[in-house]
């Protein structure tokens, strides 16, 4: 007898808190330790380093996004089985999800670092932050693939409805990379290759954690197969691509921002650097909402409980809007403490403030746009997420981020990437709602027919 599904029963508000708890605490941890990673770098007294660090998150953000793109076409597709009571075939698509992430990502990671200088230079690196902005990306990008085998693993934890341990998976990888750090930064004076090695070091244990627990305790994994591979490929990227081409939307758009950044010198590209690391970290639970409740999102479209689409929809909301008040508060009192503690001065520190006062705050609703992307990605339109993230990060950003510089320099950016991020938020919110209360009334098309 096939077990059944765990997000398919009980209260969904429940669901959401466990599986959103559990997501935040794991990849925030692997946020701070990436945020302690660039604070023990400015401690080496090299603040070129810094930027560097800054201008390679700005292409690093691409690769480590198409990933979670990947991941969450994995989680959509494998928890739609469960929730079918189809457990074989499950297993037959986690291991073929795996195979063709893993083969994208070696892809991926041999064109960025081909072409890494190329990419530094049109953001606005030169001289020696470029040198070391290239160097980082030369040794951290070839462990793409083995990150990708760590991010399948946990997306299938999460459609098993397992978030304890895909959360303590991301939580060892992260203890390795902040045990390490200081020891090869500063104690070997490996400065910037030190960060990148500790980098390469926790995608390893992140690997060999989620495999222990996929495999080991879950059994979700099945043995590599080719013809499986050819029958998913094609309901796979029909989720994939547009996840990816969404999860790609926001690098892009900070891919834009740092360039009209560097126009303000290093110490803008510092603060920038700062306040991207915090960002992730102090939202890290908004972050993980597209893939922590999609699990929930795939057993009950599985198993066509409708009615629990819309309250988990109606909860995540909730849920978001209490985090990002919490989060906000935080990062709004301690932002003179951070920009003593990483050496922020001039304008760097103009544009941290900016951030911690009057963008944090705007995540109250940006974090709709996170809620809106889990539904769509799930429940057989990851179209309209692109849609809505790419008209965000690929037309809005730019100009509002320049429109904001005019007005008031450096902090202005931040200005007008709020506004972009509020109004959009509002959007999503309003286009997924709409979607939802008419769900079930015209059956959606199920991807994984489409083979």
């Amino acid at each position: 007898m096939e077990e059944r599904g765990r997000f398919l029963d009980g209260s969904t508000m429940g669901h959401v808190v466990r599986m959103t708890v559990t997501g935040a605490a794991g990849i925030t941890f692997v946020f701070l330790v990436d945020l302690a990673n660039l604070f023990w770098l400015s401690q080496f007294g090299d603040p070129k380093m810094v930027a560097a660090m800054g201008f390679a998150f700005a292409i690093q953000f691409f690769s480590v996004s198409s990933g979670i793109g990947l991941m969450i076409a994995t989680t959509a597709l494998v928890s739609r089985r469960i929730g079918m009571g189809e457990r074989a075939q499950a297993r037959e698509d986690g291991t073929a999800s795996m195979i063709i992430t893993v083969a994208f990502q070696a892809i991926a990671g041999a064109l960025i670092v081909a072409f890494r200088y190329p990419l530094l230079e049109l953001v606005g690196a030169e001289g020696d932050t470029l040198d070391y902005a290239a160097r980082y990306l030369a040794i951290t990008i070839p462990s793409l693939s083995i990150m990708a085998v760590g991010l399948v693993g946990t997306a299938v934890l999460r459609a098993e409805g397992d978030g304890k341990r895909a959360m303590f998976v991301t939580l060892t990888s992260g203890t390795v990379s902040m045990a390490v750090d200081p020891f090869l930064i500063l104690y070997l004076q490996l400065g910037i290759d030190g960060a990148a090695l500790a980098l390469v070091l926790s995608r390893v244990v992140l690997a060999v954690m989620a495999l222990r627990f996929a495999i080991g305790t879950h059994d979700l994994f099945a043995r590599p197969a080719m013809r499986a591979v050819r029958r998913l490929a094609g309901p796979f990227f029909a989720v994939a691509l547009p996840a990816m081409l969404t999860q790609l939307a926001a690098p892009f758009g900070n891919y834009l921002l740092t360039g009209v950044i560097a126009g303000f010198g290093d110490s803008a590209v510092a603060g920038w650097a700062v306040m991207n690391r915090l960002t992730v970290v102090a939202f890290g639970g908004i972050f993980s909402l597209s893939g922590a409740i999609g699990g929930i999102f795939g057993q009950n479209y599985g198993a066509k409980q409708y009615d629990r689409l819309r309250s988990t929809f109606r909860d995540a909301l909730v849920f978001s809007m209490g985090y990002t008040f919490v989060a906000w508060v935080l990062l709004a009192g301690t932002a003179e403490m951070v920009i003593s503690g990483f050496g922020l001065s001039g304008v760097g520190s103009d544009v941290y403030r900016a951030f911690a006062y009057v963008g944090a705050a705007g995540f109250l609703l940006v974090g709709a746009l996170f809620v809106s992307n889990a539904t769509f990605n799930n429940l057989g339109k990851p179209g309209r997420s692109t849609v809505i993230n790419w008209l965000r990060d690929g037309v809005l950003i730019l100009p509002a981020g320049i429109l904001g510089a005019a007005w008031f320099a450096a902090p202005g950016m931040v200005y007008g990437q709020t506004v972009v991020g509020v109004v959009v938020g509002i959007l999503a919110a309003l286009w997924s709602w709409q979607f939802l209360r008419r769900f079930g009334e015209v059956e959606v098309p199920d991807k994984l027919d489409a083979s």
